[in-house]
């Protein structure tokens, strides 16, 4: 207990938490992709491969990830991928839709439509009547078809095709589409979702979908709601964590924790917060364990404050200048190194702290890359944002 008769919960025990929470323990692997992302809450899903990558890793039959990942997707609509916190694409369970939008997009979609139609007015470019026009006949091809490319969407719908130019005069200045402009907006609104991609799993080219059908929720009854179901994978949770991971006010935040009657706890970085009836004390798994988690892992980028899963002097080779994870390797709670994929497919990994793990360690990590690579097979891996370690080792 701390001073102020709150139990601390130590690094230790917050490792154990993330191996059995994360699906990471090899005893806690989950049988398919929607209980890994229903576990984690959501999925980074601006990198296509990182959400297979994701799933496998957590999955206690590998080889089943890509097909079973696209059936959730794709097939069944288990999973959605869209627009969801900070502005970033997630894959999330399709059931949290109107939490997610109501949540936080809302009140991005509503500036990103206001500044649309700031830059087309500057460019001269049709109005925002014009605009709702082209965007009604947009979604009624959009749905008449189920799946399309902006392209073939622009055949349906020519004025799609309108360009405009952006920031004239300015060293930035561009044309741009309006057909890209506006689904992007579209995205944000929670009106459309990414599709089925053009080429295999790893394509960054992808199809628009329309979105699933969802109520309109109460935004602060929305928060509470993602707020928890967070807490209850990822918890104990600063107040900055949460902050950072929502992208919400502090205002927000603070008002969802209450909404839930979080509890607070001690922990090294200060006060924490878990879910209602959370703060007991938690075993970890039987056997240390090993995992090879992909770039912006939702485990590696979970929390703000990292000291207590990854070691400072580590960041500069295995995060790009923007703050996005590369490949890591995990020991019994920890990142001790990172991975990648080379030319000729093999899956290649280094620990740089020189820190002798021992020989279970080398075993278990070495007995990851196998099983990554098993389901991978001649596929090429290239992350979307590289960083330093991932660029050595692949070279």
């Amino acid at each position: 207990m701390d001073d102020g008769g709150r139990r601390h919960i130590g690094t230790a025990e917050r490792r154990h938490r993330l191996a059995l929470r994360q699906r990471l323990a090899g005893a806690a692997r989950a049988g398919t992709p929607e209980e890994v992302a229903g576990s984690l809450v959501a999925l980074h899903g601006t990198d296509p491969a990182a959400v297979h990558l994701a799933v496998g890793a957590r999955l206690a039959d590998a080889a089943k990830t890509v097909g079973e990942t696209e059936r959730a997707l794709y097939e069944d609509g288990a999973l959605v991928r869209m627009h969801g916190m900070r502005h970033t694409v997630f894959v999330f369970p399709t059931e949290l839709t109107a939490v997610v939008h109501a949540s936080t997009g809302r009140t991005v979609a509503a500036r990103e439509r206001a500044r649309l139609l700031k830059n087309m007015a500057a460019a001269g470019a049709p109005d925002a009547a014009w605009l709702t026009e082209v965007e009604a006949s947009a979604l009624a091809a959009l749905a008449r078809r189920g799946q399309a490319t902006a392209a073939e969407l622009a055949r349906d719908e020519p004025r799609l095709k309108e360009q405009y130019v952006y920031a004239a005069g300015k060293s930035y200045e561009g044309v741009h589409t309006v057909s890209t402009q506006l689904l992007r907006v579209l995205g944000v609104e929670g009106k459309v979702v990414r599709g089925r991609p053009l080429g295999s799993w790893t394509s960054s080219q992808f199809r628009w979908a329309p979105a699933p059908d969802h109520p309109e929720l109460d935004p602060g009854e929305a928060q509470a709601e993602l707020l928890r179901r967070w807490l209850t994978a990822c918890g104990p949770a600063t107040e900055a964590d949460l902050k950072w991971w929502t992208g919400w006010r502090v205002t927000e935040v603070r008002r969802a924790l209450t909404a839930i009657g979080a509890e607070a706890v001690s922990l090294d970085e200060g006060t924490g917060y878990v879910v209602s009836g959370d703060t007991g004390p938690v075993a970890g798994p039987a056997e240390p364990w090993a995992a090879l988690l992909p770039a912006l892992d939702p485990t590696a980028m979970g929390w703000q404050q990292r000291d207590w899963y990854l070691a400072p002097e580590l960041r500069p080779m295995l995060f790009d200048r923007s703050g996005n994870v590369g490949p890591t390797v995990w020991w019994d709670g920890r990142v001790v190194g990172g991975w990648a994929q080379r030319a000729d497919g093999e899956i290649v990994w280094r620990l740089p702290a020189g820190e002798d793990l021992g020989g279970d360690a080398g075993a278990a990590i070495g007995a990851e890359a196998e099983r990554l690579s098993s389901w991978v097979g001649t596929t090429r891996i290239t992350p979307r944002f590289r960083t330093p370690l991932e660029r050595e080792l692949s070279a």
